[in-house]
Order: C-alpha cells, then structure tokens, then sequence
C-alpha cells in the first residue's frame, strides 16, 4: 500500500484563528519574511503537490535569504559611505590604467582577512573614490565591518576624543572594523599631533586590519602632509607593507566627460 504524500490544507472560511496564530508566533520569534510571504508559499506547496517537509524549507529559506539581504544593507550602511558607488558601475574603458582583473581580486575578502592595505593613488577625477566606496561597499556585502570616512574627519573626531578623554575608546573603535577606507588622504597638511594621532590608529591595525586609502599625491609628496620625516616614514611604511597598489593615472575622467558634453 503506498501512502499519500501528504501537502499543506487549503485556506478554509475559518481559518482565521490560524492566520492569527501564525502572525503572533512570527512577531514573537522575529520571522518577518515567513510572517509575510506563508501565504504565497502555502499556496505555491499546495499547487505543486509538496511535503510538509519542502514546504517547511520553502519558508526556512526564504526567511534566510532576506535575513542575508538585511544584514548585507545594514552593514552597507553602518560603514557610512557618502554616497552609493558599485564596481561594476566602474567605466573600465574611460581608465585604461585600471583592469577588471585587479579590481575583481579586490571584491573578494582574502586580502582583508590577511590585513593587508590597498593603495589607491591618482589625480583627481581619476575614479579613486568610486574604487575606494565600491571595494568598501562590495566587502560589507560580503559579511564584513567596514567604515568609510576622509581622513580629515578622522583626525577631527581623534582630536576632539582626544579633548575628552575618549581618545583610547575611538581608536579601538576603528581597530574593531575589519576594512577602514580613507578617502582624501594627503590632501590636507597636518600638524604634529594630528598626524600623531592618524599613526595611532595605524598602530592599532597593523597587519591585523586592513586599510584602504585614497590619495591624489604620490608617495614621494607624502612628506608634506606628515612634516616629521620619522613620522612620514613609519605611516608609509605601515600603508605600504604588503599592500595592493594601483595607480589611477593623470586624466581626469570628469574633466574629459565635461569637456563631451560641451
């Protein structure tokens, strides 16, 4: 005798009580997508003629993947980028000094969970950020900590940390984060104790957690941001070692686009 694959009852007039119970265990034990969507999947099992079983794993992974997708926006936001930049929005043909290869590597997680800086060095108008906001936002999708902000921002909020004696607190703040991009670095001429205080934040990260930064000035310019030349050293000695390089080039891709348009 065979026994009859057994499939989710239909919806009946009294069903209510069931809807109610369902919403309420759904709300108690923080299942959103399955709150919303048994219905659809119910329906769906009962078409196709599914076991209680694959029904059951129906809801289980549809609950797991919007759950995934929730926790990929909220890392996305929580690393505060300015503003949304994807690679594969990235015009590869406008920048021949870039490849798809490169940037691809870089999408993957290996060379952060080794701690090692990426280097993005150029012009402006080069597409540093861009790179810098979608390696950061493709690694947060990923699963990991990542944080985004210029590094004059950063020097401000350790100063003022600093002030309030909050200063071993923030640093170990930004040490916890798996991927820090810093965008805008070199722009700006530090003092002393700024620059100081950016070195710490190196220190705490060293070949634990990785660093992104952005920069229009070559290496060999670096010295005017950091006046102390031992400084200078030990900060690009700490982003360079065993770091990704890539060198975006002169030509601005804004100023040629504006140059079309006109």
């Amino acid at each position: 005798m065979t026994t009859a694959t057994r499939v989710p009852r239909p919806r009946t007039a009294d069903s209510g009580g069931t809807d109610l119970a369902i919403d309420e265990a759904c709300r108690a034990l923080h299942l959103p997508t399955i709150r919303a969507r048994y219905d659809e999947i119910a329906a769906r099992a009962l078409k196709n003629r599914s076991s209680y079983k694959d029904f059951l794993a129906d809801l289980l992974e549809a609950e797991n993947a919007d759950r995934e997708e929730r926790r990929k926006m909220r890392l996305v936001r929580e690393a505060n980028f300015p503003r949304p930049k994807r690679l594969e929005d990235f015009d590869y043909d406008a920048n021949p000094n870039i490849t798809p290869e490169q940037v691809a590597t870089l999408a993957e997680t290996d060379w952060v969970e080794a701690g090692q800086p990426l280097c993005l060095i150029g012009h402006s108008g080069t597409g540093k950020s861009h790179l810098l906001i979608g390696i950061g936002t493709a690694i947060a999708e990923a699963g990991m900590k990542v944080r985004y902000t210029t590094t004059a921002n950063l020097v401000n909020e350790l100063a003022e940390a600093a002030d309030e004696k909050k200063l071993t607190r923030t640093i170990q703040r930004y040490g916890r984060v798996d991927l820090l991009c810093l965008d805008e670095f070199c722009y700006l001429d530090l003092d002393k104790a700024g620059a100081k205080l950016l070195f710490q934040v190196f220190t705490e990260r060293e070949e634990r957690g990785s660093i992104a930064i952005a920069s229009n000035a070559p290496f060999s310019e670096w010295d005017q941001t950091f006046r102390d030349q031992r400084l200078c050293a030990a900060i690009t000695d700490r982003i360079t070692f065993k770091a990704h390089i890539i060198e975006t080039g002169e030509d601005s891709y804004r100023f040629n686009q504006t140059q079309e348009n006109r």
